[in-house]
């Protein structure tokens, strides 16, 4: 039987995979909004901060310098290639994503916790 961590384990590096290619690939693409690709690295980076906890259930250290790392490799490779730039802009735009996951997650259990509740498994 697959247990649900296998299963987020799966759709982690699926994660991973779909957003390595959009941020690798050449955009083909018009940018009608100012700034949506800043929206774009938020929303990855709570979708992988959610998706590497329901996975792992790491520490709130690991997961942030684990997250870290990924996006200043994003960073890296993204100054090489001639059709992306780096943006340090774009790594706090991924950071904020992270703080966003656990300011969630902390008023999530908040929650259940002052209203005498169990937290589901």
């Amino acid at each position: 039987m697959i247990s649900k961590r296998n299963i987020f384990k799966l759709a982690l590096i699926a994660a991973l995979i779909a957003i390595s290619y959009l941020v690798f690939s050449r955009p083909s693409y018009p940018q009608l909004i100012p700034h949506m690709d800043k929206v774009g690295h938020l929303v990855s980076f709570f979708c992988l901060s959610y998706l590497t906890y329901l996975a792992f259930k790491p520490r709130w250290v690991f997961l942030a310098i684990t997250l870290a790392c990924y996006a200043i490799f994003i960073e890296l490779v993204q100054y090489w290639l001639p059709y992306r730039s780096a943006s340090l802009a774009d790594f706090a735009a991924d950071m904020l994503g992270v703080l966003l996951f656990y300011f969630c997650h902390w008023s999530y259990l908040r929650y259940f916790q002052a209203s005498h509740l169990s937290e589901p498994e």
